[in-house]
C-alpha cells in the first residue's frame, strides 16, 4: 500500500513539474513576443543608403514624421527643429522620412531634400531615405506604426483640416476608418521603451505635440 501511495505521489509530482515547465516556456514565449513588439525590431535606411537599427535609439523619446518639401505644411520643419533644439539634450530625437506619395510634394534626391531643409530651415535632426508609407511598397516600420496608432481625425477647427476632411470624404465616405497616412507631416510619438504613444495629424498644433513630448520625457 505504501509503495502504491508513493508511486501515485511521484507521478503527481512529475506531472506538476511538467505543467510548471510548460507554463514557464509559455510565459517566456509571451515575454519574448512582448519584448520584440516595439520599434526596436525595425531597421531603416538613412539618406546615404546605410542601414540604421532603430534599436540604437533605445531609451530615447522619438518623433517620427513623413515630410515633404513643397507642401503647405512644409514650414513645420521650422517648428520641428525648434522642438529638437528644446529637447535634444533631454533624450529626444526626431527621425524624418521624406515621402513623395502625397501630391508628389517631395521631389528630388535625398541629397537635394536634405540640402533644401538645411538651407531653409536649419534642420539638424536625422533625415532618412525617401520612403513609401502607404501601399504595397510601404516600409515595414510604417505598416506597424499604422497598426498601433490608426488615423485619429483632422483638426476641423483648422481650415486646412476642414479642407482635407472634405477632400477625403468626396473620395471615400469611410476614409477615417482606414489607418493609412493621410498627408505629409503625420507624426508618431514613441516612448523610451519603443512603444507608440500618440499619432498626430498634420493639422494638430505643435503645442499639442510639444506637451506630449514633455510628458514622455518625464
Amino acid at each position: 500500500m505504501k509503495k502504491l501511495f508513493f508511486g501515485v505521489l511521484l507521478l503527481s509530482v512529475v506531472a506538476l513539474m511538467g505543467a510548471c515547465n510548460r507554463q514557464s516556456a509559455s510565459d517566456a514565449a509571451a515575454a519574448t513576443q512582448t519584448d520584440t513588439d516595439n520599434i526596436y525590431q525595425f531597421s531603416v535606411l538613412n539618406q546615404t543608403g546605410d542601414t540604421v537599427a532603430l534599436g540604437d535609439y533605445k531609451g530615447k523619446v522619438l518623433l517620427l514624421v513623413n515630410s515633404a518639401t513643397q507642401c503647405g505644411f512644409t514650414p513645420q520643419y521650422e517648428e520641428l527643429q525648434a522642438l529638437y533644439a528644446k529637447y535634444k539634450d533631454k533624450g529626444f530625437e526626431i527621425i524624418d522620412f521624406p515621402c513623395n506619395q502625397f501630391g508628389e510634394q517631395a521631389p528630388g534626391t535625398n541629397e537635394e531634400i536634405h540640402g533644401f531643409c538645411s538651407l531653409n530651415y536649419g534642420i539638424t535632426f536625422a533625415q532618412m531615405d525617401k520612403i513609401d508609407v502607404n501601399g504595397p511598397n510601404a516600409i515595414p516600420l510604417y505598416s506597424w506604426l499604422k497598426e498601433k496608432a490608426p488615423f485619429g481625425g483632422f483638426d476641423l477647427n483648422d481650415p486646412r483640416g476642414a479642407y482635407l476632411n472634405e477632400m477625403f470624404l468626396k473620395q471615400d465616405s469611410l476614409y477615417a476608418q482606414n489607418p493609412d497616412i493621410k498627408w505629409n507631416f503625420t507624426k508618431f510619438l514613441i516612448d523610451k521603451e519603443g512603444n507608440v504613444l500618440s499619432r498626430f495629424e498634420p493639422t494638430d498644433s505643435i503645442s499639442k505635440v510639444d506637451a506630449a513630448i514633455a510628458a514622455a520625457l518625464k
